[in-house]
């Protein structure tokens, strides 16, 4: 059986509905049936100063996107006694995702929801042209 350890870290002005990203989270996992035991993910929710300096620092963009997607290294070393799969981190960008939740007709929660999902499926492999 599959369990999600969700690590959510944001800002407390970015006010949004943890419990419901972590259930999204945890039904793209099942959907998707690629885990047995312990997913481990961490999601971040932060400014567009820090999407900026991670744009800039890993991709070479000087830009404020929605969301990134950093997965786990292969043989990166976990500290002694985890278990389970370390997929990596989501990170979204909060003042980003209002504007879309503005442009879409979406609550904040859906969006970050949303956004999350996607970020999840990209450390899954699952990429979109």
């Amino acid at each position: 059986m599959m369990k999600l350890n969700l690590e959510i870290t944001a800002d407390s002005r970015y006010a949004f509905d943890r419990k419901r990203v972590k259930l999204a989270l945890e039904k793209v996992l099942l959907e998707q049936n690629k885990f047995e035991g312990k997913v481990n993910i961490s999601l971040s929710v932060v400014g567009e100063r820090k999407i900026r300096e991670l744009e800039q620092k890993f991709f070479g963009r000087d830009e404020v996107t929605d969301v990134l997607s950093f997965p786990q290294d292969e043989g990166e070393q976990m500290p002694d006694g985890f278990e389970g799969h370390a997929l990596g981190d989501i990170v979204v960008c909060y003042p980003q995702a209002k504007r879309q939740a503005m442009q879409w007709n979406r609550l904040i929660d859906e969006e970050i929801e949303f956004l999350a999902c996607h970020g999840l499926l990209h450390l899954l492999g699952i990429h979109h042209d």
